[in-house]
């Protein structure tokens, strides 16, 4: 009998490790980035894919709009590579490139957009809600503070401290109780 417990746990630890190595690996795989581009899209030119990748990279797709267009499975975002490489082989710079998709598209399509007076909330948000939560934990930890020193604890009544000696009283007397059973 013994053996075959044995013989089972290492089965069961095999079946573990091996799990374990499939989750990893599925875990690393989510983990790399997945390139939407299709081969039809990419340039003969490698300086100029390079070029078209790295601006891609930095446009939001208006479909996923957490993703870049680069990253992208959407129509549009492929649209919007076509419309990238077309523009970059016709000797755009990629000044001229970033300028045309945002007079055509908003500041939205830009992954990182500019600090100005459009964007400042959008920028200045993070900051400004780590100083509230700041602000908020020091005050609730000073009125904590205040109620712990200012707040002591005042004397029993005649009547509190009878019905508390008659508390105590009772469950010492339950606890000798228990004892002697």
């Amino acid at each position: 009998m013994r053996v075959t417990g044995d013989l089972r746990g290492r089965r069961a630890h095999r079946a573990g490790r091996l799990f374990a190595r499939c989750a990893l690996l599925a875990a690393l795989l989510a983990c790399a980035p997945a390139r939407a581009v299709e081969p039809d899209e990419i340039l003969n030119d490698p300086a100029l894919e390079a070029r078209a990748r790295r601006i891609s990279q930095e446009l939001r797709c208006l479909v996923c709009q957490n993703q870049s267009i680069d990253d992208s499975n959407a129509a549009l975002a492929r649209d919007l590579r076509v419309l990238l490489r077309e523009r970059l082989k016709a000797g755009d710079t990629d000044g001229e490139v970033f300028d045309f998709l945002t007079a055509r598209y908003g500041e939205f399509v830009l992954l990182r957009p500019p600090f100005n007076a459009h964007t400042v909330l959008l920028w200045l948000a993070p900051f400004l809600l780590l100083a509230g939560a700041t602000l908020a934990l020091v005050s609730r930890a000073r009125a904590r503070s205040r109620r712990a020193d200012g707040a002591a604890v005042a004397p029993l009544s005649e009547a509190e401290r009878r019905r508390l000696d008659r508390l105590l009283e009772g469950s010492e007397g339950k606890e000798q109780a228990n004892a002697e059973r």
